[in-house]
């Protein structure tokens, strides 16, 4: 009897210490992340906004990977684009309120719906419209959004389904670093775009 309910015992341990380790796709994701933070790409997990299509392909619905670029020298303007066909397209329902000198007057219909209390908005950066990702296709297929402001870029996409072996087949440890540093080159290359755009 006894070493019955030593044997349930120890099978009880080692149950619980299986269940506390995180499974393969966490580690993955966790590897990811890690390797993200070190290439200084910010990654953080936030609610999907509610201007990206998210979960079931409804607006403002589950969790996005949130990986922000901060580039010292730079000045953003405050900007939103969504991923339509392989393309980075403004968010024309996006209405910038912060000051500055190029103001756009908009109509106080929409002004409530933004609930401002001023009469102007700066214009927004078009000068990323219609280009192409042009990012790894194990990244590509799951990004979903830009933001930029100040001296930020923020990309928004679902690095889990990076990780998963049924969205990514191909996945391999060795590829997240080269893939990430296409991603942060890419960002790079899309701030100064948006700087020289708004400087000329």
């Amino acid at each position: 009897m006894g070493i019955t309910i030593g044997v349930v015992i120890v099978l009880f341990v080692l149950g619980s210490m299986m269940a506390l380790k995180p499974n393969g796709v966490d580690q993955r994701l966790d590897n990811l992340r890690m390797t993200a933070r070190r290439l200084q790409l910010n990654p953080k997990l936030v609610t999907c906004p509610d201007w990206i299509k998210g979960k079931d392909d409804e607006y403002g619905r589950g969790m996005m990977g949130q990986y922000c670029l901060v580039l010292d020298g730079l000045q953003l303007s405050h900007t939103r684009y969504q991923v339509i066909d392989g393309q980075w397209r403004p968010d024309l329902d996006f209405v910038d309120p912060t000051p500055e000198d190029s103001k756009l007057t908009i109509p106080s219909a929409i002004r409530s719906n933004q609930n401002q209390t001023n009469t102007s908005t700066n214009k927004t950066n078009f000068s990323l419209d219609k280009t192409p990702l042009d990012l790894p296709s194990s990244i590509e297929p799951f990004v979903k959004g830009l933001f930029t402001k100040a001296n930020s870029i923020v990309i928004y996409w679902e690095d889990i389904a990076y990780v998963r072996p049924l969205n990514n087949p191909t996945y391999h440890k060795q590829q997240i670093e080269p893939d990430l540093l296409v991603l942060k080159e890419n960002l790079e290359k899309w701030a100064i775009k948006m700087q020289k755009n708004s400087q000329a």
